[in-house]
């Protein structure tokens, strides 16, 4: 468990005060993949180096496995960082180092003999996938490549916490998807909690567990993701859902239908479930003497199952109608707004 509470951090800047975090507050499940997502300048980065204390906090406690963080005094803690992993956007490699001799700088810096950092970092880059390229240097690797040897380096001394710190935002989508993918397969097999800091709606949905969205060094929503999907509440929140779910140019239909008056009912569908949509038009075709007749709609994976939105024109009485809707609404798990009413 990593409880946070009340975290502050304030820069002085020309005699002024720059609070990039402000009263931070969360409890992250121990084994967890956690996303903490923000627009530039939020505050992410910052908090997420308080959390190792890279950056020191102004006020407030960071406590690991029942150990505050935030009280150790130099030495305490450069044991404790030992614990906590940590990848970069930009790889952090050293340039003059193989690849092997990368993940092992910091068991050097442990002390860890060398036949145990042998078979420490062999492991490490079996883990990785990176047979084969024990002896290239970061100049010779690819982009995916070289984040895999800021993760085995991150994993050398078995940290119980992984921090990534926008560790994606450099790779082009084919190559995010894979790192995503052993990100997962590292949480499952070594059951460490990862903390994932990111500015894209991508990378939440696809492995987080739970998020909290940053803004102006505030966390203004949190909750578990397929949830936020469904229901987000602040205005950066439903931002970063359209990312996702599309939003201006995947509704040209409808703002076209609308402008010209069309009949009937504009509604959105909100589901989980890649089935629920087509079991739902089925059944309201069979209990109502309405037409249906899909607009559009987007269905998207994350970590805990599907989540849909459907638009349908419905045409038929205006008392039929009501009745489907209300059966939607009332009867159903789907949610239901109506989006243009031409009745």
């Amino acid at each position: 468990m990593i409880s946070i509470e009340g975290l502050n951090k304030i820069f002085k800047q020309n005699n002024k005060q720059l609070k990039a975090v402000d009263n931070l507050n969360l409890k992250i499940n121990q084994g967890e993949i956690y996303g903490i997502i923000g627009y530039s300048g939020a505050g992410k980065s910052t908090f997420v180096r308080l959390i190792n204390r890279l950056e020191e906090p102004s006020s407030g406690k960071v406590i690991i496995d029942k150990q505050e963080i935030t009280a150790l005094k130099s030495n305490e803690l450069r044991l404790a960082r030992r614990e906590i992993g940590m990848i970069f956007q930009h790889f952090n490699l050293l340039w003059s180092r193989t690849v092997k001799e990368n993940i092992a700088f910091p068991l050097e810096i442990a002390g860890v003999s060398k036949d145990e950092r042998e078979k420490r970092v062999q492991e490490l880059i079996d883990l990785v996938g990176l047979s084969g390229r024990e002896n290239a240097y970061p100049s010779q690797l690819s982009g995916g490549q070289k984040q895999r040897v800021g993760i085995a380096r991150a994993l050398a001394n078995k940290p119980k916490v992984l921090l990534c710190d926008e560790a994606t935002s450099a790779l082009d989508p084919e190559t995010t998807n894979s790192i995503l993918e052993l990100l997962v397969d590292i949480n499952a097999k070594m059951k460490l909690t990862i903390i994932l800091i990111t500015h894209e709606m991508h990378v939440i949905r696809k492995i987080c567990s739970r998020v909290a969205v940053m803004e102006n060094g505030k966390v203004v929503e949190q909750g578990d993701v397929l949830n936020v999907f469904q229901k987000p509440q602040q205005s950066v929140t439903k931002k970063f859902v359209e990312q996702v779910m599309g939003n201006d140019e995947d509704n040209e239909i409808i703002n076209q239908l609308i402008t010209n008056k069309t009949s009937g009912k504009i509604i959105r569908l909100q589901f989980i479930g890649e089935t629920t949509n087509q079991a739902l038009i089925s059944e309201v075709s069979r209990k109502f003497n309405v037409d249906l007749n899909i607009l559009q709609g987007k269905i998207t994976q994350t970590k805990h199952g599907a989540f849909g939105t459907l638009y349908v024109q419905v045409n038929g009485d205006k008392d039929v109608i009501k009745d489907a809707c209300r059966f939607i609404e009332n009867e159903t798990s789907v949610e239901l707004e109506v989006i243009e009413n031409a009745i």
